[in-house]
């Protein structure tokens, strides 16, 4: 059976960026699973397996368009200094969890500014604007079961896992990078 839309899908898979370095891959017997079509995963990644079967390897590479986008300089947003933890010396790279409308969002400290006492943030995907390398073999591919058509029913299908109440707000929703649409 070819991967199209609507069948369950599981791959084993390594992401690298393009510079090599590894950015992620499926725990071994723990093969990443989706329903073909449905926006779980990414476009690039998904389209290039489709018609794709069981057995089947391949190297894919996604452009920034068809992942997490380009970065956007409207996602950097100042945010006073008091906002953070007064017992943590805020630095440039540093990473924390904010409380965003419909849960969690990952934000990134671009830029302290002391002047003014507040700090750059930056919203962006951290996979934003980089060149995605895939390296993907096709474990299963089969009819959705029920519960698999009910939870993606539970959500607007774009990954982010931030839509159990139903609700699908691009980028206020699931932080930066949800790239669901509405």
């Amino acid at each position: 059976m070819n991967i199209a839309d609507k069948l369950y899908v599981a791959i084993d898979y390594r992401l690298t960026l393009d510079s090599g370095e590894e950015i992620d891959k499926s725990p071994a017997g723990e093969p990443l699973g989706f329903i073909a079509g449905s926006g779980q995963i990414i476009p690039g990644l998904e389209n290039a397996l489709m018609g794709m079967k069981v057995g089947d390897s391949s190297r894919i590479v996604v452009e920034p368009d068809d992942a997490y986008g380009a970065v956007s300089d409207d996602l950097l947003q100042d945010i006073p200094m008091d906002q953070f933890p007064e017992d943590v010396e805020i630095e440039p790279g540093m990473t924390f969890e904010a409380h965003g409308p419909h849960g969690p969002v990952m934000i990134s400290v671009s830029k302290v500014n002391t002047a003014d006492d507040t700090v750059t943030v930056d919203l962006n995907h951290p996979l934003a604007g980089k060149t995605l390398c895939f390296e993907v073999n096709v474990v299963e591919v089969r009819q959705p079961s029920a519960e698999e058509l009910a939870e993606l029913a539970d959500d607007c299908g774009c990954g982010c896992g931030s839509h159990a109440d139903g609700s699908c707000e691009p980028s206020s929703s699931c932080g930066s990078g949800c790239n669901c649409g509405g």
